[in-house]
């Protein structure tokens, strides 16, 4: 358009223009993605209005990322990616998104709308595809319309169970001009109703609480989600209540409180006679709250802020619908007017510290164990001594991540990211970015530790690059065991290569052994150690924790055949039943 047409018309707009206002009138502050034809520009866009793009370097991660951004500051981060396989690849942290109940937005380019159903590039049935992995999918059919989608999809992100929503732009509509003037933006969405579960139904779960003999609150993640961490403390010390975090439900109240029964996790569940349910899903975390892992007669009392996942497996004594701050607020309020104290000479006090002092001795003797290569416990006891209180842990891989949620202490709600709730491998490095661009802003003396499986780091292994971009000051502690759960040494991997083509004799779970992930590390210039013994670790995580500005990558060498500490029940609830 000439400038004396312009004069003429007046100011014009683009679309990625408005799409970036859009965004940034909703409050959205960080946006991650892969850029390409057709969405470059609105990238271009968010920046010029202040908004943080990050680059990754797969989709996968870029969801991810933007995904635990809205876990962690309530406010939904932005996955931005091309069309076909790059939307195609975000839809895993879709699904992640939704599963874990975290608020997303993902916007997709797609084909030029003149082009569609002519076997464009890149084309792909992108609205009907993402259905299926978030709670809203949507076209806008005009520039005009951007502002209305983008606040619709945000509030629908954030309302009710929090969960991924999805807005394809046509590639036509990126670059194309209208009139200023002829764009009217949203306001920002208001906050999510606070919804108050039934003062009846309050009364009753207080008196079913009362009448346990013993009692076990277990706090999920959608209690850190709802910032409920003061009142469930008041709750916990008020009423004297033994509890159990979920993963991600670590630092609601911190793990070094005394009334914390982690270590004894499977007793506290087996033989619980009521159950108050804050914030967690009776799923395959909980083992569906069934036998044997849960008395046949339980009463759970399940509180959570979506209708229909009450009674999902098990029918609750109590259903308290609302959100999980709103709710334990009124429970508190109960016990205020009439007191309430679980007896500390309770028997069930005394069988629970009994199980956590057999269990913390085991994990004790494992982790002094002087053999090397190390074990899992070894290398947790000497990580767990040198992390900073107030860190964001992040963890991902199989008995990495089991065995660090009992080792790795969390103290603080929101500080600990993992696979969650689709059991996602993969998640790791994108959380950890996420977690950093956030503390960047809000808390710039906070470190983010990420804990991975060697396994679990090569799903993303390439973000090494934007941690170093982005010289965020990750420490990487990858937990080496040359394979997924199990691997093998140096000398038993050359005599399988011995028997036979690679592809036919070794085993599925065998990886390379010895592999330097360090080197990944230091090839983009950030700080990387290859550690075989306690004292190299120690020295390492010292030497890593004290650099505030430059990222790190420990690779710890521990036993291929390493293990957990045997369980009563295994994790998975296929096993012993």
């Amino acid at each position: 358009m000439s400038s004396r047409r312009a004069a003429e018309d007046g100011p014009t707009v683009s679309g990625a223009e408005v799409i970036a206002r859009a965004l940034r009138s909703q409050r959205v502050e960080f946006v991650f993605g892969v850029v390409g034809i057709p969405v470059t520009e609105v990238a271009v866009a968010a920046q010029a209005l202040g908004i943080r793009y990050v680059g990754m370097r797969n989709e996968q991660a870029a969801s991810y990322a933007a995904s635990a951004v809205g876990y962690l500051t309530g406010r939904p981060g932005v996955c931005l990616v091309v069309s076909g396989p790059g939307l195609i690849h975000a839809l895993g942290g879709m699904a992640n998104a939704n599963m874990n109940c975290w608020p997303l937005i993902v916007i997709g380019g797609s084909s030029d709308s003149n082009q569609e159903m002519m076997g464009a590039f890149q084309e792909f049935p992108q609205v009907e595809a993402c259905r299926l992995y978030s709670k809203l999918s949507v076209r806008p059919h005009s520039i005009e319309a951007i502002p209305f989608i983008i606040e619709k999809a945000v509030r629908t992100s954030l309302y009710g169970r929090p969960g991924a929503c999805y807005v394809d732009i046509p590639g036509d509509m990126v670059n194309l001009q209208v009139k200023a003037s002829s764009i009217k933006y949203m306001e920002c969405c208001m906050a999510p109703p606070v919804n108050m579960a039934d003062t009846s139904a309050v009364s009753v779960a207080a008196s079913v609480i009362s009448n346990a003999r013993q009692p076990l609150l277990i706090i999920g993640k959608g209690a850190a989600y709802s910032h409920a961490e003061d009142n469930i403390r008041k709750l916990v010390e008020q009423c004297n209540l033994p509890f159990l975090p979920t993963p991600m439900g670590k630092g609601v109240v911190p793990d070094d409180h005394p009334n914390c029964v982690a270590a004894a996790r499977s007793r506290a569940l087996q033989h619980a006679d009521v159950i108050i349910l804050l914030g967690a899903r009776l799923n395959w975390i909980l083992h569906f709250g069934l036998p044997p892992r849960y008395r046949a007669d339980v009463q759970i009392i399940q509180v959570d802020i979506c209708a229909e996942e009450l009674g999902n497996n098990v029918k609750p004594a109590v259903a308290l619908l609302g959100d999980i701050n709103a709710v334990t607020a009124q429970l508190l309020e109960h016990y205020q007017k009439s007191p309430w104290q679980y007896s500390c000479n309770a028997e069930w006090w005394e069988v629970l510290k009994e199980k956590m002092k057999s269990n913390e001795e085991a994990s004790k003797e494992l982790a002094s164990q002087k053999s090397l290569p190390m074990n899992y416990y070894t290398v947790f006891y000497h990580v767990q001594e040198q992390l900073p209180r107030d860190c964001i842990i992040v963890s991902e891989g199989a008995n990495t991540m089991d065995i660090g949620r009992t080792v790795l202490k969390n103290y603080l709600p929101r500080h600990r990211l993992d696979a969650g709730t689709f059991g996602t491998m993969g998640v790791g490095l994108g959380f950890a970015i996420a977690a950093a661009m956030v503390a960047k802003d809000r808390n710039p003396e906070k470190r983010v530790v990420c804990v991975e499986g060697d396994s679990a780091f090569g799903f993303s292994g390439m973000e090494v690059e934007t941690i170093c971009r982005h010289n965020l000051p990750i420490l990487l502690i990858v937990v080496n065991n040359n394979g997924i759960y199990q691997g093998f040494d140096a000398d038993t991997w050359k005599e399988i290569t011995k028997l036979g083509e690679i592809s036919k004799v070794a085993p599925p779970v065998s990886l390379l052994p010895n592999s330097h992930y360090e080197q990944i590390m230091t090839a983009f210039g950030g700080k990387g150690y290859f550690v075989q013994t306690p004292g190299e670790l120690q020295k390492a995580l010292e030497t890593s924790l004290a650099e505030k500005t430059v990222p790190s990558l420990i690779n710890v060498m521990i036993e291929p055949q390493a293990s957990r500490k045997k369980q009563d029940f295994h994790w998975l609830t296929r096993s012993n039943m």
